[in-house]
């Protein structure tokens, strides 16, 4: 549609509903925005370059989405201790660094209320689980996350989002849910933006 387009002959309803279904249409592939103007004879033309002509008025533009900023690297201290642990389990290191930001923005002093604490929130049982003595120091802590997030994967046949969802909500609460992330509001926003992440490291 590179020339104005008249809807001659239509009624006042007909034009608006022309209107609807054009601004309903997929246009991102053809047009970045589309103008319309009605003329004297109630005519309404439509075009998606109207040149100088005053007389149209922008209906519809394109969606402009905000560039996604990239995920800060690990500071080079950290990183090494990432790509050990990661190293240790199995692990891409892209993904515990994902999980690591989400979870303390890569904090290793960051406590939580509910008592997580460290660079992956270690609550203390699955600290003592996996052996981790000082949760706030970046190995241990790291190499504890890694392994509990290791096991996980394995648990749940290789299914990431499950295995995050387990790692956030605990692996009882995903079993309790017939295998489905739980519908837990932290949960349901903490894979995606886990994944994400993820996938926005891998990419650099």
């Amino acid at each position: 549609m590179t020339t104005p387009t008249p809807a001659s002959g239509c009624s006042e309803p007909l034009r608006r509903l022309l209107l609807l279904a054009l601004l309903a249409t997929p246009l991102t592939g053809l047009a970045d925005a589309l103008y319309s103007f009605e003329d004297a004879n109630g005519v309404v033309h439509f075009s998606d370059h109207p040149g100088a002509d005053a007389r149209y008025r922008k209906v519809w533009s394109t969606p402009r989405r905000a560039p996604a900023h990239a995920p800060r690297p690990a500071p080079a201290a950290l990183r090494k201790h990432i790509e050990h642990s990661a190293r240790l389990t199995g692990l891409d290191p892209a993904l515990l660094q994902a999980v690591a930001q989400v979870e303390s923005n890569l904090d290793p002093a960051a406590r939580s209320p509910k008592g997580a604490l460290g660079l992956m929130q270690l609550m203390p049982a699955t600290a003592a689980r996996y052996g981790v003595r000082n949760p706030l120091d970046p190995a241990a802590n790291l190499l504890g996350g890694a392994r509990y997030l290791s096991d996980l994967i394995r648990q749940f046949d290789g299914r990431l989002s499950l295995a995050l969802a387990a790692y956030n909500a605990g692996e009882g609460a995903v079993l309790r849910h017939d295998g489905r992330i739980p519908p837990y509001a932290e949960t349901q926003a903490y894979v995606p933006k886990v994944l994400a992440r993820y996938a926005a490291l891998r990419g650099r």
